[in-house]
């Protein structure tokens, strides 16, 4: 053989065998300190008692603590922007909800809900139910729709505001079943709550655990409801799609990102741990008591899921003329 190939093929060798005999580079430990969860939300919401319970089972499983954040304010804009602006070394996290693509079309954000996030996972699904006082004569969804063609423009739904889900899930209503309602938006579902049950409005939609206690004592009667199945908590409520929508889809959902540019290894370290403990007893339990459901997708699920969100609720604020004053 000429000596020069052999020397080469030599080296190649020498090297392959050194490369083999090299251990691959373990990832560096995480975490080694406290993370901080931040929610956009105030205490005591409907998401935060998911966010403190996963926290807190995150926290067992690291050996490290797992400290929850609220930073409320601005349509949850400032606590979101607080993330996107940290460093994206793992130990600043966004627990976040269905607002998060939904904000970009009625609010000049300081960040893109897209680019500057790395998608964690998503971990719980909430649905929509729509409600109406005892008082409307209708029993059903058909019927429903049937009275408010009879009397376009008479009948309201409220929201708690304008650009919430439920004011999306009213304004989807109306789009698909070809009708016309006036929209009353409220500071909060609490006060549209009372005036439903007051007979001061005719509908509206509402997160279930909302609603669950008004309409087991008959102050509230239930139409419908967003998903792709009955709800465990309320079986006699046929589906949207068994009401005669199927089209019609307003569930929410509730995820964690990091900063854009966090390390692969760290968001792929919180995704299995957070299915892990979305198994877990006592978050089940937590799910079930808050009317909610275990909603396990890995980053690249939950990317492909915010992306698809954006787009449709982007397309149905345009449509639905839907503007929030500044």
């Amino acid at each position: 053989m000429n000596e020069p190939v052999t020397a080469v093929a030599r080296a190649l060798g020498l090297g392959v065998l050194v490369s083999l005999s090299v251990p691959a580079l373990a990832q560096p430990a995480y975490p080694t300190r406290a993370v901080r969860f931040i929610t956009p939300f105030p205490p005591g919401g409907s998401l935060d008692p998911l966010t403190r319970m996963s926290a807190q089972k995150l926290s067992e499983r690291w050996g490290q603590p797992a400290v929850v954040e609220n930073r409320p304010g601005g349509n949850s804009i400032i606590g979101t922007n607080a993330v996107a602006k940290a460093a994206p070394d793992g130990y600043t996290i966004l627990v976040a909800g269905t607002p998060h693509v939904i904000n970009p079309s009625l609010f000049p954000t300081p960040y893109d809900a897209l680019k500057d996030f790395a998608p964690i996972a998503t971990i719980a699904k909430s649905r929509q139910i729509l409600v109406v006082h005892p008082s409307l004569p209708v029993n059903s969804l058909k019927e429903l729709i049937a009275l408010a063609k009879a009397r376009p423009g008479e009948l309201n739904y409220a929201s708690s505001g304008t650009g919430n889900t439920n004011h999306l899930a009213g304004a989807l209503l109306c789009a698909l079943a070809g009708i016309k309602m006036l929209h009353i938006p409220y500071k909060g579902a609490g006060p549209a709550i009372v005036d439903l049950i007051g007979g001061r409005l005719h509908l509206s939609f509402h997160v279930t655990i909302s609603v669950i206690p008004h309409i087991n004592s008959g102050r509230l009667k239930p139409l419908a409801i967003s998903g792709e199945t009955r709800a465990a908590p309320l079986p006699q409520v046929p589906t949207m799609a068994e009401a005669g929508l199927p089209a019609f889809e307003m569930s929410g959902w509730t995820g964690m990102f990091a900063p854009a540019g966090t390390p692969k290894y760290i968001i792929d370290n919180i995704s299995g741990e957070m299915a892990r403990v979305l198994a877990s007893p006592e978050i089940v339990e937590l799910l079930t008591n808050q009317a909610l459901e275990p909603f396990i997708s890995n980053p690249e699920q939950f990317a492909a899921l915010l992306k698809s969100d954006m787009a449709r609720f982007a397309k149905l604020i345009q449509d639905a003329n839907i503007k929030v004053e500044q």
